[in-house]
């Protein structure tokens, strides 16, 4: 939708930092114009009634794995990239982060030229890259093949750094049973943004790799050690170390809600907990299965599942998640809205994918359902 002059009304505004009410927000010729008090803002031009709904920035993803019916790891090019990200845009996401899981060494380059490529090439959407794996810990593969995963080795460390390079956006999930402190250190100080995840490592372990310069944890609760009376595992290192952010399934299947609300109540900051939504191939279809590399998943009842029930992603859109953590957590719609928007924008060094400011574009401005239950972009 373009046109010279269009104001929305009748509505709430997300700015990214305060939901407020009785306000309009102007754009002019695609930008954003200005944000105020309804009756302050200027009435020529086409008038749209939001009737109550909310209009936001769009979401953040930092862990999509595909979409569109396809998996990143299926075809890793950019066309799948350009699918995929069209796929998100449909369900709000104006900035994702395409994840690979683990996969072969040749899968994963092309997996990282594939991104570069994409970016060259403008496709909107994609920010970055996000390898899940392969160094993880078999303890805790989850979905993962068990076939590909291995320590990293300095040929594997090599890849990443010339990664980090090629790519303005590099997150890695690994696990510290197969990185050591020092590839830890060497990531991060080239600019990766290291995320401990997918291990069954101790609280004091995880404690020296996030002081080794790890700074996220990959979907807090799953595939993870968990928070015990004598032992507090990652969970409790994630909950305790203010330095570290961590995502979030809010699908209330991985992680049960009272369990989100003591996490969101426990966690000690400036770091925080954002939303994720690990989406699969399904994302935006109505498929019923799909394959992970010669392993069938099927979709039933809001689950991806592997043949032994193994959990594998997850059948979750944004706005569902924030409806959860609204409706189910308890808590604010801010704090809710934020967790999927200025949060992650944040953490990943793009603010302005998180906020409707400055000359904020009305494509990366999205209408949420006032029930939670729908999303549109404004494009």
């Amino acid at each position: 939708m373009s046109t010279p002059a269009l104001t929305y009304r009748n509505g709430r505004i997300f700015d990214g930092q305060k939901l407020r009410t009785g306000h309009a927000v102007r754009f002019e010729d695609g930008h954003l114009a200005v944000i105020g008090p309804e009756t302050d803002i200027a009435k020529d031009g086409e008038s749209v009634d939001l009737q109550g709904d909310i209009l936001s920035p769009g979401y953040v993803d930092l862990q999509v794995n595909g979409g569109d019916g396809i998996m990143f790891n299926d075809d890793p090019s950019p066309h799948t990239l350009q699918r995929i990200a069209e796929a998100h845009r449909r369900l709000g996401v104006s900035a994702l982060l395409p994840t690979l899981i683990t996969d072969t060494r040749a899968t994963t380059q092309a997996a990282i030229a594939a991104a570069a490529e994409a970016i060259a090439q403008g496709v909107p959407g994609i920010a970055g890259l996000h390898l899940e794996g392969p160094h993880l810990s078999l303890a805790r593969k989850g979905a993962h093949d068990p076939n590909l995963i291995r320590p990293m080795l300095q040929n594997d460390l090599d890849l990443l750094l010339d990664a980090a390079k090629a790519i303005p956006i590099l997150m890695v999930t690994v696990a510290p049973e197969n990185v050591t402190e020092d590839q830890v250190t060497t990531l991060s100080q080239a600019g990766v943004l290291v995320s401990l995840g997918h291990t069954d490592a101790s609280y004091e372990t995880c404690r020296r790799y996030f002081a080794a310069g790890a700074r996220y944890a990959t979907h807090l609760f799953n595939a993870m050690s968990q928070l015990g009376n004598r032992e507090p595992g990652l969970v409790g290192a994630v909950l305790a170390d203010g330095s570290v952010s961590c995502g979030l399934i809010a699908d209330t299947i991985h992680v049960h809600p009272q369990s989100m609300q003591i996490a969101w109540s426990s966690k000690n900051g400036p770091g925080g907990i954002f939303l994720v939504s690990d989406a699969m191939a399904v994302a935006g279809t109505e498929q019923t299965s799909f394959n992970l590399g010669s392993r069938k998943i099927t979709r039933q009842d809001g689950r991806l599942t592997l043949s032994d029930g193994t959990l594998a992603g997850a059948d979750l859109d944004l706005t569902t998640a924030i409806g959860n953590m609204i409706q189910k957590v308890g808590v604010t719609i801010e704090d809710a809205l934020q967790a999927a928007t200025t949060r992650p924008a944040a953490l990943i060094g793009r603010p302005d994918h998180g906020l409707i400011a400055g000359r904020t574009k009305i494509s990366d401005v999205i209408r949420i359902g006032k029930d939670f239950q729908s999303v549109s972009a404004l494009d």
